[in-house]
């Protein structure tokens, strides 16, 4: 799958949110909080801009594709409950999430790189796949590698993360296990998923 590679301060000052939580593009929208490119005074936004702006935030903060996330969509429809609430969790449920909401990343392209080059084990058997879906009990573990457990002690060290319910981490062993589906008010993104669903439903 292909991700974006462009600058990542463009898209946090572009949706006014920090969907990249590198330390430049969260500066670069703490500088400049207006939109970039020629600052010309701006029309009244449409219903449609209002959606596609909503959907991309989703699309940017979990690093999904189109199609990807239209089969997200699918999925959340077909379930009970609040669509765009149901497509939250199944987005918060994808394993380079879990990764980073437990510490061992310190952003969710950091953690999907981790899971492609394979240094994450997932219930003892290797994974490269960041979109695997968790589930209750599951547990995430880094592999037994000298260089890869220095390279995420490093990281873990220079991290301060709020304690998430759904996932308990253990400093000593580097592994967090799932103890529970999340909850919409588990997620970390301010959203508004009634304008997503009106544009994914078009």
């Amino acid at each position: 799958m292909g991700r974006y590679t462009g600058p990542k301060g463009r898209i946090n000052r572009r949706l006014g949110v920090n969907v990249y939580e590198s330390n430049g593009a969260i500066k670069a929208l703490d500088r400049k909080e207006y939109p970039p490119g020629m600052h010309k005074r701006r029309k009244k936004p449409t219903n449609y801009g209002l959606g596609l702006a909503e959907k991309q935030k989703i699309k940017f903060y979990y690093g999904l594709r189109d199609r990807q996330l239209n089969r997200y969509f699918a999925k959340a429809r077909s379930m009970k409950g609040n669509t765009g609430e149901q497509l939250m969790v199944i987005c918060e449920r994808r394993l380079d999430n879990v990764v980073r909401r437990a510490g061992l990343a310190s952003t969710r392209p950091q953690a999907r790189q981790g899971i492609v080059h394979r240094h994450f084990q997932l219930n003892g058997v290797t994974v490269n796949k960041p979109g695997i879906m968790v589930r209750p009990g599951d547990v995430i573990t880094l592999r037994k590698r000298p260089n890869v457990e220095t390279l995420y002690k490093n990281i873990r060290e220079g991290l301060t993360l709020p304690q998430t319910d759904w996932i308990n981490y253990d400093d000593g062993s580097y592994s967090a296990v799932v103890t529970t589906i999340p909850s919409f008010s588990d997620v970390g993104l301010q959203v508004d998923v009634n304008q997503v669903v009106a544009f994914l439903s078009r």
